[in-house]
Formats: structure tokens, sequence, C-alpha cells
């Protein structure tokens, strides 16, 4: 089970993501909660944020 969900810091006029963290990441959208989720390693949820920077 995920921790709970965390809304991004870089979110503006509410189009933003939401992460939550346990095993694996889970992203979802804050617009859709409903909407399902995407899930990724931790390894390369790290390696995809190191390349947003």
């Amino acid at each position: 089970m995920p921790e709970a969900w965390r809304k991004s810091t870089y979110s503006s006029q509410g189009d933003c993501v939401e992460v939550a963290t346990g095993p694996e990441v889970l992203i979802r959208d804050t617009k859709d909660r409903e909407g399902g989720h995407l899930t990724a390693s931790t390894p390369a949820w790290r390696e995809l944020l190191s390349k947003l920077r």
C-alpha cells in the first residue's frame, strides 16, 4: 500500500500531479484522481526526475 499522495510543489493553477511512494512510485493527475495512475519503479522515477531537472 502506498504512502499518502503528495502534490507537486511545482503545481500551478490546478495543473499538477500527485505522487505516492511505497515499493513502487505511483503518479496520478490531481484533477482526475479516480482516472487511474501510472506505476514506475523507484530507479526509473529517479532517472526521469534527474533528466527533467
